[in-house]
């Protein structure tokens, strides 16, 4: 493993779990922590941005250029990513397993669909 790799890893993996646990501070009331999750989850995606940018800088890459094409495939990925999350959503809390699991397919279904998005097929 290279260590640009493994920077990124490690970086991304605590930029994850701050943004993970932010969120679950915001979003469960019985925790009682809402300005703290705040903080947390921004910290996470500061940190995933700062991530990104260390890994280009020691892989000698270029950011991505802002185009309407990438533009487009982010607003494809939060909405595939929040199709996911309904589907477990309607899963863990509104106890709907059927519709839920379909609906969570249907968001793992989309993200995968990002990988020829991205690469292309050859």
């Amino acid at each position: 493993m290279k260590k640009s790799n493994f920077v990124a890893l490690i970086m991304g993996t605590i930029s994850g779990v701050l943004f993970a646990l932010g969120m679950c501070m915001a979003l469960l009331p019985e925790w009682n922590a809402f300005k703290e999750g705040i903080i947390f989850g921004s910290t996470g995606i500061i940190l995933s941005v700062i991530t990104a940018l260390i890994w280009c800088k020691m892989e000698n890459k270029r950011l991505p250029k802002m185009s309407s094409k990438n533009v487009l495939r982010v607003i494809y990925a939060i909405i595939a990513a929040l199709v996911l999350g309904i589907g477990m959503c309607m899963c863990l809390v509104w106890q709907q397993i059927v519709w839920g699991t379909l609906v969570g397919l249907l968001g793992i279904i989309m993200l995968i669909a990002l990988i020829p998005m991205i690469k292309g097929i050859k």
